[in-house]
């Protein structure tokens, strides 16, 4: 007879075999803690946020198309473990220095009946919130079918959701939706939700490279799961050999100001490979562009061509006058007559009109000091685009062209490659073929020293940190929309984007309206559908605030030369305003109702490093802020100059009653002051 002892013993060890192992990590400061178990032989993670479950036991893992799935009869096994504390420093950006500050968990799941079948994942653990990626061995070619993970999230009976529909025909160009967050279909990310109590919590991704960018899917209350952007072949992601996914990210804070505070996203994303990037050039342009969105002009030739010589010249020389940078001409290439729209495989990115003369056009730019920002409309023909590419950007960087802004406009959502036989293909703007071809679009520009503005483009994912000439993108509803040829952007839309669309990275949402009044000729065949609403939803004050709230290192003033030149006191908030950051703080805020961003210059020739700016902006609720100037600089006194609505500013019946004022402040002190419905206020706060 065995000793009592070691029977129980045995019974121990048979015992602990089988029972569930569970791996956490937690954030430095203990509030956040990330948790890997295989309970039930599945793999899955919790997270946990100051004592309670934020995150519900959430499913990981895939299914293939050739391969046996890989979620199931999975052990669960600690890998490594690691932390960082470091900081690190933009050529460009909102902020110039960031601090890194994680702890971080590597796990292994592996099949329990055949240890060929594992894969790894990588936890990271900010203050802000986590990060977690898989590391999947090689397992020769595969094709995933599905991408199983979930964000189950907790209490959703006390959550609002903020959203777009995810996989739509319009890319991202949609209204955000301000619902339950069980009435959420399929969404976009960022995806933003609060809770009664205040916690936020924003789902995104981060450096989406050579995979297909996720939306997400409510399967139940709560319980979200990845969906993946199907290629034309239906499946979603093709690898070959070993390969790690974007990072699945979770930002958490106690109000709305703390997600927009966190750089998760650049955090995660690898540093610059690009080496010296002083090519890189943050500025401010005017362009040959709304006057075709208000038909005052044409994109395509003719009598009433947008994109000529003569016109472009005058436009140089008020950019000159005024201190910007650039000129952005639209529709200066053959292939925009007719439905240009359509025109995708037979776009020139090298051929001009016979009325654009690029060289005359460039010379002049150089003798007044402005540069030619290019433009390169694919209307989605991806194959004849990247067919023409390098030459298109030897063209440009011959002449002295320093930034592109691309576009895919193509309102089926249908982007198309032809493959190596011949045969077209229709992508999704966030398909893995897509994604690969805007970075290797990005990319291919680097080598000719130009950076990329891609509009109708995959969303952000903090890839500016690894490429740095990818200075901005749209990826969003944006200006155009007020002018008239669809439904203008309602007053909550920039209150709503600070908190949602701005989490992933810069926008080129071209602010600066000046003309609130105008008319169109006609309605470009799409509905406006507001009534007698043909225009923003704005006051003049809101449209200089934009400048701080809606980050962007390449601003454009959108209207007119002449609607400029007819308000000088306002434009000069526009003239000084900066587009590189030395510091930015979100003060206050809540998602859809109201922002207010404070940033602080960052040191250029044009400008001394000591000024701070601030803009807040209001939906449609008028509303009177309280502005503590705490964020100031110790010992400096600052001539505030005030751009603010005026008592009887009304954006229907009023919308340019401003009021220009300043006075001497200091750190400490506090602004009151009174925001118009759909109105807004700018202040610059010069060191004196």
């Amino acid at each position: 007879m065995r000793p009592l002892a070691m029977v129980l013993g045995l019974f121990c060890v048979a015992v602990s075999s089988t029972q569930a192992k569970d791996f956490s990590v937690t954030s430095p400061d203990g509030e956040t803690t990330f948790t890997f178990s295989d309970n039930n032989q599945l793999a899955h993670y919790t997270v946990r946020y100051k004592g309670d479950t934020l995150i519900r036991p959430s499913k990981l893992g895939f299914t293939f198309e050739n391969a046996q799935p890989m979620y199931r009869h999975f052990r669960v096994e600690k890998v490594s473990e690691d932390s960082l504390d470091t900081r690190w420093e933009q050529p460009w950006g909102e902020q110039r220095v960031i601090r890194n500050h994680y702890n971080e968990l590597a796990v292994r799941f592996t099949h329990t009946d055949d240890k060929n079948r594992s894969f790894v994942v990588r936890a990271r653990v900010f203050d802000d919130g986590i990060g977690f990626r898989y590391e999947m061995p090689d397992n020769g070619d595969i094709a995933i079918t599905r991408e199983l993970t979930q964000f189950h999230l907790t209490d959703s009976h006390r959550a609002t959701a903020y959203w777009i529909p995810g996989q739509s025909q319009q890319r991202y160009e949609y209204v955000y939706r301000e619902t339950p967050l069980s009435d959420v279909d399929l969404a976009h990310t960022p995806f933003t939700v609060k809770y009664d109590n205040g916690t936020h919590v924003a789902i995104h991704e981060a450096a989406l490279v050579d995979y297909a960018g996720m939306s997400l899917q409510q399967l139940e209350m709560g319980r979200l799961e990845a969906r993946l952007a199907p290629r034309a072949d239906g499946t979603l992601v093709h690898k070959s050999g070993s390969f790690t996914t974007p990072w699945r990210t979770v930002t958490i804070g106690d109000q709305a100001v703390d997600l927009v505070n966190s750089y998760i996203a650049l955090n995660l994303n690898e540093p610059n490979k690009l080496g010296n990037v002083d090519w890189v050039n943050p500025g401010k342009y005017i362009g040959i562009w709304w006057g075709m969105h208000i038909s005052k002009f044409s994109w395509g030739s003719g009598e009433n061509h947008g994109a000529t010589t003569e016109r472009t010249i005058e436009y140089m020389d008020f950019a000159a006058k005024h201190g910007f940078d650039g000129v952005l001409v639209e529709g200066w290439n053959k292939g925009w007559d007719g439905d240009w729209m359509a025109n995708s495989e037979i776009f020139s990115f090298t051929e001009s009109y016979p009325d654009f003369d690029l060289k005359k056009v460039t010379d002049h730019g150089k003798e007044v000091g402005v540069k030619l920002i290019g433009h390169h409309e694919t209307s989605g023909g991806i194959t004849n685009y990247e067919a023409q590419m390098e030459d298109a950007f030897a063209l440009y960087q011959k002449r002295g062209v320093a930034q592109i802004k691309t576009g895919y406009v193509n309102y089926g959502q249908n982007l198309k490659v032809v493959d190596e036989k011949g045969v077209m293909r229709y992508e999704f703007t966030d398909s893995q073929p897509v994604v690969n071809h805007f970075l290797h679009n990005v990319k291919t520009a680097a080598k000719y020293e130009l950076s990329i503005n891609t509009h109708e483009s995959v969303k952000d994912t903090g890839l500016r940190r690894t490429y740095p000439n990818w200075i901005a993108r749209e990826s969003a509803r944006g200006q155009e929309y007020n002018s008239g040829w669809s439904a203008p952007n309602p007053a909550e839309h920039v209150p709503m984007l600070a908190f949602t669309r701005m989490l992933s990275g810069p926008m080129d949402f071209t602010p600066g309206i000046f003309n609130l009044d105008y008319t169109r000729e006609e309605n470009g065949g799409m509905e406006a559908g507001a009534g007698d609403i043909m225009r923003p939803i704005s006051t003049l004050t809101k449209q200089l605030a934009e400048y701080v709230v809606l980050y962007s290192p390449i601003q454009m003033a959108a209207d007119l030369p002449e609607n400029y030149e007819a308000r000088p006191d306002a434009f000069q908030f526009i003239k000084d305003v900066p587009t590189d950051w030395e510091e930015t703080r979100a003060l206050q805020g809540e998602v859809g109702d109201y922002v207010v961003i404070a940033r602080k210059e960052k040191k250029h020739r044009h400008y001394s490093g000591r000024d701070w700016y601030l803009g807040a902006i209001t939906n449609e609720d008028a509303r009177t802020i309280a502005v503590p100037l705490t964020f100031l600089d110790e010992g400096v006194t600052y001539e505030a100059q005030i751009y603010r609505d005026a008592r009887k500013t009304d954006w229907r019946n009023n919308p340019y009653a401003m009021v220009i004022e300043s006075k001497k402040v200091r750190k400490g002190d506090a602004l009151n002051l009174r925001l118009a419905a759909a109105g807004g206020l700018a202040v610059r706060f010069k060191a004196l």
